[in-house]
């Protein structure tokens, strides 16, 4: 971070701003527009794409931005891109095909959409930031193994919780410690709740009820977790992770835990609800050299085994252009599968299903998900979370049973399907080495 902000204003200083596409101009897409338009020198949005055309507009017009030209063939949006004139259309795929883009950002959150626009952005060479961790969770070691053959970046984004813990681990690391634990912060875990209950505060906020459920239902730090499982090679200790419930000091939960059995199991990632400072992340590291343990406690980080490191907050969409700015200047990723996926989100029965019926959206009435080791996921065949809405079930599933492929058809015709069939038969559910 520090590099990067030198690093762009050297590109404003010389006329030269890096051009970001956004996909999604919901109410994390709004923020993060807001934040290139106004706060970010040496980048420019030069274009955003969204399903319905005045909030791709309003996202213009929020940050203060009110001549946006309106696009909707390739030819019109790479006119304005060399006019230097703000863009706005309904087809997602003109920005992913545009040579005037210099990298995309995808703020959908639908694991459906952001297959077919990541699929298409990178078969015409645009490096792509994804704040989708639904997608990411879901076939991002196949789609990070078509980036890299086709030569560009596919990587989650800073100021997520997951792109934050990535950071801390790399620091942690690059102090001569062995990271053991990546944990998350939340404040709420309740898996039966549903958007009905969730509609007063995502109304309070202006956001989407069944997105809002998601992060109370667990779905969400499933999904987040998972990919830093994916990014660093921990996994979980159980399925659904520990979760423990503990109002204290980050600082103080490493008590509970046992440094041998995290070295044992490899690492694990997990979360706390409750816990300070939240909504932030930690690493617990551990170090090997009883002299550096020495300084460890001089600096007031205590005797170990375990060391507790800690961010103290995510500040989401104002990071997210940072990691334009690392890949497009620096080739660097913030997050992203080291191979085959390490752990998985498995889709759990929120209430009774009955044969016959459709799984609804992430967030909704009818699941849940929660992490599990991929070995395990492909040894009993259990249905990916990111797949499951839409699915038609063909056999009663009780409630909090999790769902295998055999329970469900899916619909036919999905991009994510045909992804999550090539990464299956690619990678070996083995865990993957070290980064």
């Amino acid at each position: 971070m520090i590099i990067v902000d030198r690093a762009l204003q050297a590109r404003e200083a010389a006329g030269q701003p890096i051009r970001v596409g956004m996909i999604g101009a919901g109410f994390m897409g709004r923020g993060v527009a807001n934040q290139i338009i106004s706060s970010v020198p040496g980048m420019r949005l030069a274009a955003v794409a969204n399903r319905t055309l005045g909030n791709a507009r309003r996202a213009y017009t929020e940050a203060g931005v009110e001549s946006v030209r309106e696009v909707s063939t390739q030819d019109a949006l790479e006119d304005a891109l060399r006019a230097g004139q703000p863009a706005i259309t309904e087809d997602a795929l003109l920005l992913c095909r545009a040579a005037g883009l210099d990298c995309l950002i995808d703020v959908t959150g639908d694991v459906e959409f952001g297959a077919l626009v990541t699929v298409e952005a990178i078969r015409h060479g645009r490096h792509v930031v994804t704040m989708n961790a639904e997608l990411d969770a879901t076939v991002g070691p196949i789609l990070k193994r078509m980036a890299d053959e086709a030569g560009v970046i596919l990587t989650a984004a800073d100021g997520d919780q997951p792109g934050v813990q990535m950071n801390l681990y790399r620091f942690v690391k690059s102090l001569g410690l062995t990271p053991v634990l990546c944990g998350n912060i939340k404040g709420l875990q309740d898996p039966y709740r549903t958007p009905t209950t969730q509609q007063a505060f995502a109304e309070r906020w202006g956001q989407n009820p069944y997105m809002v459920t998601s992060f109370a239902d667990g779905t969400k730090i499933s999904f987040e977790q998972a990919i830093v499982a994916n990014g660093t090679g921990l996994r979980v200790a159980q399925r659904g992770m520990r979760g423990l419930d503990f109002p204290g000091h980050v600082d103080d939960l490493k008590a509970l835990y046992d440094a041998d059995e995290l070295r044992a199991l490899g690492g694990v990632v997990d979360y706390v609800v409750g816990a300070k400072p939240g909504p932030g992340v930690f690493v617990y590291a551990t170090h090997d050299d009883p002299k550096q343990r020495h300084y460890l406690n001089l600096y007031k980080l205590g005797e170990g085994p375990l060391y507790s490191f800690y961010t103290p907050y995510h500040l989401c969409h104002f990071e997210v252009p940072l990691t334009a700015a690392r890949v497009v200047l620096f080739g660097d990723a913030a997050l992203q599968p080291l191979a085959g996926p390490v752990v998985e989100v498995v889709t759990t029965a929120k209430r009774d299903l009955k044969a016959g019926e459709t799984i609804d959206a992430l967030g909704g009435y009818m699941t849940y998900g929660q992490c599990e080791n991929a070995d395990v996921t492909a040894a009993q065949r259990l249905l990916p979370m990111g797949l499951a809405a839409g699915a038609r079930l063909r056999r009663d599933v009780p409630k909090d049973a999790v769902l295998s492929y055999a329970d469900v058809t899916l619909p036919e015709g999905r991009v994510a399907d045909q992804l999550r069939a090539r990464q299956d038969a690619l990678f070996s559910p083995a865990p993957v080495p070290q980064p």
